[in-house]
């Protein structure tokens, strides 16, 4: 697979950040697509939210069993978002803002800054709105998921 852009952000530390788009709200970025894909950013912007298929380029190993950040209780990590895996790759819903050329400006940046773009996609509520859904072990209000920050638990030297 190779990048088609960065997603720029004000995140500099994997200290801190917030651990889903929902609680990225206010935390703007940008994503500096490759001038060679630019064609493809053609109506884009009649979309409100797009999803950012990208690589967690800073994630080294992974374990099979995890104790995510919302919950005291080891899972699978294909349970999990957890960003230690066995393919380092993450997903975020953003809102977008607006498109000058090959730039995206976003809110809900999810990600460090310099985080390498595999994909975008567009975030279509016909399809991707599913009304009676379950999130298995998750029971956690939206403010607890709003406010809960990365700690320490998948940093690796």
């Amino acid at each position: 697979m190779q990048t088609i852009g960065t997603i720029q952000t004000g995140h500099k530390s994997l200290r801190n950040m917030p651990i889903q788009s929902k609680g990225a709200a206010d935390s703007g970025g940008r994503v500096v697509l490759h001038k060679r894909y630019q064609q493809g950013l053609v109506d884009l912007d009649g979309f409100s939210h797009i999803y950012l298929i990208y690589r967690l380029h800073l994630s080294n190993g992974f374990d099979l069993l995890v104790e995510p950040f919302l919950d005291t209780e080891k899972h699978g990590v294909f349970a999990t978002r957890a960003p230690r895996r066995p393919n380092p790759i993450g997903l975020s819903i953003v809102k977008l803002l607006s498109i000058q050329d090959n730039i995206i400006e976003i809110t809900g940046a999810d990600m460090i800054n310099g985080t390498p773009l595999l994909d975008i996609k567009p975030y279509m509520k016909q399809f991707d709105n599913i009304e009676q859904s379950t999130s298995g072990w998750l029971d956690a209000t939206d403010d607890r998921i709003r406010n809960t920050r990365s700690d320490s638990r998948f940093i690796t030297l």
